[in-house]
């Protein structure tokens, strides 16, 4: 890490939500025990407009984080300059508690997917998305995190677990983690591993913020689709990262298939009573 980057501790935000365009008005007239947003990063790197008119209603009330889904840190494409001064120039603006991405990579010969697609977990791929990490966090001036995705497929050249290998980038690139509690689940039941090696692999210090959402259970696979409610098996795991991990600023993540505002808060409200007195407990 070099100088120009911030060492500031992030903060512990509580339990939020994704902002979505469908929630807007309900959740300016009642936000409830809702103590933060998550905004999609791409939603507002324009130059002006009601989109940004909405984010500026909201950055008055609440603390917001940015998350993006088109870094593509783990594309062999060199990296996105526009995009990158577009996604500094909005951090600018929202002054973050942090800024997210997924450990991934979205497109090829400047073709985007518009997918979250793993990577193969070798050496000289976290090579690779390492010095990639150093580069954007120069560029922004700030620590990122990196989530982990939901996969479908491996690659046989892997010689690392999944959770190695999101370890290693974060310690090499002293970059933080978002742990998404679902996608642990999803790709441990579709590539049968478990999904509690998989929290014991990930060093505590690097976990910054926790997702929750739902998943589609297929005729063989678990789709991640985070179009439906958090799922029993999902709350489970949850509890056991808290227990690992602590105190971590956890929020829902809703996608499709949106419910009233309510039922999403009462998701969030969920999740503060299983978290609460376990972090009491061990208090």
């Amino acid at each position: 890490m070099t100088s120009a980057i911030s060492s500031r501790a992030l903060p512990y935000l509580g339990y939020g939500l994704g902002l979505r365009v469908e929630h807007y008005e309900a959740l300016l007239a009642n936000p409830g025990k809702v103590q933060w947003l998550e905004i999609v990063s791409e939603n507002y790197m324009v130059d002006g407009g009601l989109p940004l008119v909405w984010l500026d209603r909201f950055r008055e009330r609440f603390p917001l984080v940015m998350h993006g889904v088109s870094l593509s840190i783990g594309s062999t494409d060199p990296l996105d300059e526009d995009y990158l001064a577009r996604l500094a120039a909005l951090a600018e603006r929202v002054e973050p508690a942090w800024v997210s991405d997924h450990l991934c990579w979205t497109g090829v010969q400047g073709i985007n997917l518009h997918d979250l697609m793993p990577l193969p977990y070798t050496e000289e791929a976290l090579d690779h998305v390492v010095s990639r990490v150093l580069r954007v966090q120069d560029r922004l001036k700030r620590r990122i995190l990196l989530e982990n995705v939901s996969s479908y497929v491996s690659f046989a050249d892997s010689q690392l677990t999944e959770w190695e290998f999101i370890a290693a980038v974060a310690e090499r690139a002293d970059c933080l983690i978002l742990l998404d509690v679902n996608n642990v689940h999803v790709s441990a039941q579709n590539h049968s591993f478990s999904s509690l090696d998989y929290l014991r692999g990930i060093p505590p210090s690097r976990v910054q913020q926790f997702h929750l959402a739902g998943y589609e259970q297929g005729e063989k696979l678990i789709i991640d689709t985070h179009d439906a409610p958090v799922s029993n098996a999902v709350w489970d795991l949850y509890i056991e990262a808290v227990r690992r991990f602590g105190r971590v600023s956890t929020m829902i993540e809703r996608d499709d298939n949106f419910p009233p505002l309510s039922e999403l808060m009462s998701e969030l409200d969920h999740a503060r009573a299983l978290a609460e007195p376990l972090l009491r407990d061990a208090a």
